[in-house]
C-alpha cells in the first residue's frame, strides 16, 4: 500500500469520530513520528510505499486514536511554548490557553532580577519549565501532590535544561509554603462534576481527574487555599496568577479581592473565554 492510499484510508476511519482538520493533523503528527517526515516530503513522494511492519505501526496508532485516546498520549509527547515535553496519563495535556498565561507572566516579569517563583499543582512541569527557560536569573520550584506526575516533570526539566526544584505536597494540607516568593502562579483543578457534559470523552477517558475536577459545592476551593498561603509567602510587590474556570471569572476575582489582593486583573484567552487572573499582594 502506498502512503498515499493509507492517509485516505486513515482519513476515512478517523472522520466519523473527529472533524476533517483534526483528523487531518492525526495524520501529519504520526506520519512525523513514524516516518520522520512532515508535509512536503509527502508531496514530494504522494507514491512511497509502506511495509508490512510500517502498516502494524500505523495501524495501532489509527485503532488507539479510534479508541480516542489523545495523540499526545499515543506518542507520549506535546509542545508548550516552544518546547517538547513528556506527558502520559499521569499528567494532563498542556493547553493553548495556559501558554498564554506563561506568556503574560513573562511579559509582565521578564525585565525583573532574580526572580523567586513558585507553581503548584505543576503536572508535566510545563508552566515551571518555560518560565525558567524565558525568566533570566529565575529561580523556579514546582509543587505537586502526584509523585508520578512528578517523576515526569523531572525528566522534563532534565531534558529541557530548566534546574527546576520539585516538591512532593498536597496544596490543602498545607499550613505554609516553603520559601517566599516574587511570583506564585498556579493552574489547579477547576472543573466541576456539573460541567462533565462539555468536557470531551478522550479527556474524561485518558487525563487524569485528580487534575481536572473540582466538587460543585466548593469550587474554588485550591484558588481559595492558594490565595490564602500565597497572601503569607509572596514578598512585597509579590505577584499571584491563576488559570480558572471560564464559567467563575466574577466570583474568583470577588474572593480575591476579599482577601486583600490588589489590582486584580482578569483576562480573556483566545477564544474569549474567562481564562486568567493576575493580581498584587
Amino acid at each position: 500500500m502506498t502512503l498515499k492510499n493509507y492517509r485516505t484510508y486513515f482519513l476515512e476511519k478517523l472522520t466519523p469520530l473527529y472533524d476533517a482538520m483534526e483528523a487531518e493533523s492525526f495524520f501529519h503528527i504520526a506520519l512525523e513520528e513514524l516516518k520522520g517526515w512532515r508535509r512536503v516530503d509527502l508531496a514530494l513522494n504522494p507514491d512511497a510505499g509502506l511495509s508490512a511492519s510500517e502498516i502494524k505501526k500505523w495501524n495501532d496508532v489509527l485503532h488507539q486514536l479510534e479508541m480516542q485516546k489523545p495523540i499526545q498520549y499515543i506518542f507520549g509527547k506535546a509542545h508548550f511554548y516552544g518546547f517538547e515535553f513528556e506527558v502520559n496519563e499521569n499528567t494532563l495535556i498542556p493547553r493553548p490557553e495556559t501558554e498564554e498565561l506563561v506568556d503574560w507572566i513573562i511579559k509582565e516579569n521578564e525585565f525583573r532580577v532574580s526572580i523567586k517563583l513558585l507553581d503548584i499543582g505543576t503536572g508535566s512541569g510545563c508552566i515551571a519549565i518555560s518560565l525558567a527557560k524565558n525568566l533570566a536569573d529565575a529561580e523556579v520550584s514546582a509543587i505537586d501532590v502526584s509523585t508520578e506526575a512528578l517523576a515526569v516533570a523531572r525528566r522534563n526539566s532534565e531534558t529541557n535544561k530548566a534546574g527546576v526544584n520539585f516538591i512532593l505536597q498536597d496544596i490543602l494540607a498545607a499550613e505554609i509554603l516553603p520559601e517566599h516568593y516574587d511570583i506564585i502562579v498556579s493552574n489547579p483543578p477547576y472543573v466541576r462534576e456539573l460541567e462533565k457534559a462539555e468536557i470531551k470523552q478522550n479527556v474524561l477517558d485518558y487525563e487524569p481527574h485528580l487534575a481536572l475536577f473540582v466538587e460543585d459545592t466548593d469550587p474554588l476551593l485550591f484558588y481559595r487555599k492558594i490565595a490564602i498561603l500565597a497572601k503569607n509567602n509572596l514578598k512585597p510587590e509579590g505577584r499571584l496568577y491563576f488559570e480558572i474556570n471560564q464559567y467563575l471569572g466574577t466570583e474568583t476575582v470577588e474572593m480575591l479581592e476579599q482577601l486583600g489582593f490588589k489590582n486584580v486583573v482578569l483576562r480573556q484567552d483566545i477564544y474569549g473565554n474567562d481564562r486568567m487572573i493576575g493580581c498584587a499582594v
